[in-house]
């Protein structure tokens, strides 16, 4: 909890100084001598306020970029950000592949951060102690900052679903939009780097999965859909996660794009059955870290 209090501090320091400037720079711009007659003096006047303002504005993005990267290091440090091994990067991914078996399973959640869902769905995973992997929408998460602060606070891993979900062909120029724009709000609201990217509806034909590609975002697809987009009855639901989850599989749920009841009521269920098949809950980056860890004793075993 302290955790928490510390790391949202420093996003209200921020507030607290955009807030200043904001009333430093109203409070300049009101003559200070309206009634001044002599041309002279109105432009020194003028002129020294002109000068003021610019440096007040300076003093305050400088001590908003320090504030920021004060933010993004103590993200770090409370490990909330993370890193793709490098057999990874650029790689299009929708299982672990170990050589004993391990049985992790990783969840994951698209299409928030949602009003109402996203908040049951991180309810759920912190009263089982359970870290998910979150593919937000960049315009969703400008709605919704306080939850995708919440998710990265809370141990969750966040990543990039595009900024407005489209399914059409996308150029070059409008994939890297939809890309780095969700990328940089991610940034600029939670402090973390993220190096995920899952196209939405799994389409790998356009543009937007190979611009990803490219510039070595790791395409994490799944091996599980709870085809919970179609608002499937919750037995249903729950079987079509468990009938294809298999050790070091990625099952797909929605915490967002619609009405998310039947999974919210289905989500315990789904994790009771799993740890009952003594399934461990991992986040994908830990999914890739275990892999890339089995693959480099193999190779060395070789």
């Amino acid at each position: 909890m302290e955790n928490n209090k510390s790391f949202f501090w420093s996003q209200g320091i921020i507030i607290a100084l955009l807030a200043l400037g904001s009333s430093l720079s109203l409070g300049l711009m009101i003559p200070i001598n309206p009634k001044a007659s002599e041309a002279k003096s109105e432009n020194s006047i003028n002129s020294n306020n002109e000068l003021t303002q610019v440096e007040t504005r300076q003093r305050i993005e400088q001590l908003k970029s320090a504030m920021l990267r004060t933010w993004q290091q103590e993200a770090k440090a409370k490990g909330l950000a993370y890193s793709v091994p490098q057999r990874f990067q650029g790689v299009t991914i929708a299982e672990a592949k170990f050589s004993q078996g391990q049985k992790v399973i990783a969840l994951t959640f698209d299409d928030g951060p949602w009003s109402g869902s996203t908040a049951k769905v991180l309810d759920i995973l912190k009263k089982n102690n359970i870290k998910g992997t979150f593919f937000i929408i960049g315009q969703m998460l400008k709605q919704h900052p306080e939850l995708g602060q919440r998710i990265v606070t809370e141990g969750h891993v966040i990543a990039n679903h595009t900024w407005t979900h489209s399914y059409h062909f996308m150029n070059p120029q409008v994939a890297a939009y939809e890309v780095e724009s969700t990328s940089d709000l991610i940034y600029k609201t939670t402090g973390v780097k993220t190096t995920l990217f899952r196209p939405p509806g799994g389409i790998m034909n356009n543009g937007v999965a190979a611009y990803a590609r490219n510039q070595k975002y790791t395409i994490v697809m799944w091996s599980a859909d709870s085809v919970d987009y179609s608002r499937p009855p919750i037995s249903r639901l729950i079987r079509n996660v468990t009938k294809e989850s298999k050790p070091g599989g990625i099952v797909l749920m929605h915490d967002g794009g619609g009405n998310r009841s039947n999974t919210v009521q289905a989500l315990p269920q789904i994790i009771d059955y799993f740890r009952k098949q003594d399934y461990k809950f991992v986040t994908i980056p830990e999914l890739l870290e275990m892999q890339d860890k089995d693959q480099k004793l193999m190779t060395a075993k070789k």
